[in-house]
C-alpha cells in the first residue's frame, strides 16, 4: 500500500514454552472503518511427488551451505548494479544479465536460498571474471514516466544443473562492493506439492531505481509517480530488499521442513495457471499487493479444486495491475497500474473491466476478502497480536492461552475481517487485535475458512508475519521491536499451518471453522455468504 515506503519449535506447554521462546534468541464500493482505505481435481486424494523427485530434493537440502552468501559492501549506487530479462526461468534455460559497475571487473554468484544446516543458502554457480563497464544512462518514456535501463548485455547464463527454488544472484565489483538481482528457477508443475508465489510484481512497484516507483516521481511526489513500471533495470539499495524483508525467511522456514516444495511466481500464475494443478497449497507470501485478475481467477480456481491457500501477509491482492510486455516483445516485463489515474488509461476504453486500480474500486468492484477472508484496512500501525482462540489447531504446541499477546507483531499495515464486504463463510476468527491506525481505533484478524473442495484457507491480517520469523535474529534489521517469544510463537504456529497444508485439503482432517463474526464484532454483523 502507498504507505509501506520502508518495508518494513515443539510442542511445549506454556511456561516450557515461553521459556525456550526466550533462549531461541541466538538461533468499491465497499466502505471501511479504517484509516487508510484509499472430478479428481476436486475430490480426490492429491498426487504425491515421485520417488526420484525426493529423492533430488533431500539430497539437495543434505548439500553443505554456503554462509558468505550476505553482502558485506553496499557500495556508492553506481559501484555495481544490474537485472535479469527474465523474472523466472525453468531449470536449464537461458537468461541475460544487464550489469554496469565503475570498476574494470565483476563476477556473479548464483546462491539458492534453503535452510542447508543454518546457512540458509548454498552457492551454485559462479562466472569467470567479466569485463566490466559504466553503462549509459537509463531511457525515460515520458507517457507512462517509466523508467527503463536499456542496458547492454553484460553475459548469458544457463541455469543448468539449478534446482528449483529463489535464488539471489550476487554482483562482486573488484574493488569489493556487492548487489544482488533476485531470480525464481520456477517448477513446471506442483501436483502433490507446496507452492511458493513470489511477488514480484510488487517487488518492482516499490522499486525507485532511475528515481521512479508506482508510488513517486523523482521529486518524490505520488502526481509525477510511474503509471507503468519496468523490470528492465535493477532494484534500488541492495537489489533484494522486498525478497529478503518478507519471503526469505518463509522459504528457510518451508526448506528446513523438508516439505515437497515448488517455486513460482504471481505473474508466471497469470500467464500459465497449470502450475496450480493438483498443488496441495499455495503460499502468498509477506507483501503481496499486485495482481492480475487472471491470477487471482486462477488462484481461487486452484483453491476450489482444493489447494489450500495461505496469506501469510497482508494488503494481498489489494491492486489491479495489468502486465505489458518489454523491449523486443518480452511478455510481462511491465507492471501497469494506474491507480486513481485509472481513467487516463487508453487501455481502459475498450476494456471497462480492466481498470488498473485498487481491486475493490469501481468500474469493475471486486474486493480481495472473497478470496482471502480479510480486507486490507490501513496504514500505518504497531500493535500487539493477540490470540482470540488459544484452542484452535493452528496454535498447537505453542502453550498460548486466550488473550496472550505478542508486542509489534501487528503492523506496518494490517487486514481484518469487515462485515458488509463479500467474506466467504463459515469463517473463523482466531486472532483479534485492537489497533490504533491515524487516531482511528479497529482491530487485525488472522481468520480461517474452508470450502466444499476441503480447502483450507488462512490469513494472517498482518505484514510482519513472515518478518517475525527473523525476530530477535537482528536479520536484515527489521525486527520492529518482536522478540524471540514472538519467533518461536509464529514459527510454531507457521510449521502447524504448513505441515497441515501439505498434507491435502485440510478440511478433510482438521475440525470445521467455527463462524464467530457475530460474537466478535457485535449482531449486525454476518461472515457473508458460502462460496
Amino acid at each position: 500500500m502507498d504507505g509501506d515506503r520502508s518495508g518494513e519449535p515443539g510442542g511445549l506447554d506454556r511456561r516450557h514454552f515461553l521459556g525456550a521462546a526466550a533462549a531461541a534468541a541466538g538461533a468499491a464500493g465497499v466502505s471501511v472503518a479504517g484509516c487508510d482505505s484509499g472430478s479428481e481435481e476436486r475430490t480426490g486424494p492429491r498426487a504425491r511427488p515421485s520417488h526420484e523427485a525426493r529423492r533430488r530434493e533431500e539430497a539437495e537440502r543434505a548439500r553443505p551451505g554456503s554462509p558468505d552468501w550476505r553482502i558485506h559492501s553496499v557500495g556508492p549506487p553506481a559501484a555495481v548494479e544490474g537485472y535479469a530479462d527474465r523474472v523466472s526461468v525453468l531449470p536449464g534455460e537461458e537468461f541475460g544479465l544487464y550489469v554496469s559497475t565503475t570498476t574494470p571487473a565483476f563476477r556473479v554468484s548464483a546462491y539458492r536460498i534453503g535452510w542447508y544446516g543454518g546457512a540458509q543458502a548454498r552457492l551454485v554457480w559462479r562466472s569467470d571474471r567479466v569485463d566490466g563497464r559504466k553503462q549509459g544512462r537509463p531511457l525515460f518514456l515520458q507517457t507512462t514516466r517509466t523508467v527503463r535501463a536499456d542496458w547492454d548485455r553484460s553475459l548469458r547464463v544457463r541455469a543448468t544443473g539449478w534446482p528449483e527454488g529463489a535464488y539471489l544472484l550476487r554482483l562482486d565489483a573488484s574493488n569489493g562492493h556487492q548487489r544482488y538481482v533476485p531470480l525464481i528457477v520456477r517448477s513446471s508443475q506442483a501436483r502433490g506439492r507446496t507452492l511458493l508465489m513470489h511477488a514480484v510484481a510488487t517487488w518492482q512497484a516499490y522499486n525507485t531505481w532511475g528515481g521512479f516507483s508506482l508510488y513517486q516521481g523523482q521529486d518524490g511526489g505520488y502526481g509525477t509517480r510511474s503509471l507503468a513500471v519496468s523490470f528492465d533495470r535493477p532494484y534500488a539499495a541492495d537489489g533484494a530488499e522486498k525478497f529478503l524483508v518478507y519471503e526469505r525467511a518463509a522459504v528457510v522456514l518451508a526448506e528446513r521442513l523438508g516439505l515437497p516444495l515448488a517455486y513460482t511466481t504471481g505473474l508466471d500464475v497469470h500467464l500459465d495457471p497449470s502450475v496450480l494443478k493438483g498443488a496441495t497449497a499455495a503460499l502468498s507470501l509477506g507483501h503481496d499487493e499486485y495482481w492480475t485478475p487472471q491470477q487471482r481467477e486462477h488462484v481461487t480456481r486452484a483453491r476450489d479444486a482444493g489447494t489450500n491457500l495461505a496469506f501469510l501477509g497482508a494488503n494481498t491482492c489489494f491492486r489491479r495491475i495489468r502486465p505489458a510486455p518489454g523491449p523486443g516483445g518480452a511478455p510481462a516485463r511491465t507492471v501497469v497500474c494506474y491507480k486513481t489515474a485509472y481513467q487516463d488509461d487508453p487501455y481502459l476504453l475498450r476494456h471497462r473491466s480492466m481498470a488498473t486500480t485498487d481491486f475493490r474500486q469501481a468500474p469493475a468492484a471486486d474486493p480481495e476478502s472473497s478470496l482471502t477472508g480479510v480486507l486490507y484496512e490501513g496504514y500505518p500501525t504497531d500493535a500487539p497480536y493477540v490470540v482470540l482462540d488459544g484452542g484452535h489447531w493452528l496454535f498447537t504446541g505453542t502453550g498460548v492461552d486466550d488473550g496472550d499477546a505478542f508486542d509489534h507483531l501487528v503492523g506496518v499495515e494490517y487486514d481484518r475481517v469487515t462485515p458488509g464486504a463479500p467474506t466467504p463463510a463459515p469463517l473463523e476468527i482466531i486472532a483479534h487485535s485492537p489497533l490504533v491506525c491515524n487516531g482511528r481505533h479497529s482491530h487485525s484478524d488472522s481468520a480461517y475458512y474452508t470450502v466444499p473442495s476441503g480447502a483450507g484457507v488462512f490469513a494472517s491480517g498482518t505484514m510482519r508475519w513472515v518478518e517475525a520469523l527473523m525476530a530477535g535474529t537482528h536479520e536484515n534489521g527489521r525486527d520492529h521491536g518482536m522478540d524471540a517469544r514472538t519467533r518461536a510463537f509464529v514459527t510454531r504456529t507457521t510449521e502447524n499451518l504448513l505441515r497441515a497444508f501439505a498434507a491435502g485439503p485440510c478440511g478433510r482432517d482438521k475440525p470445521r471453522p467455527k463462524d464467530n463474526v457475530r460474537r466478535v464484532y457485535g449482531a449486525g454483523a454476518g461472515a457473508g455468504a458460502p462460496v
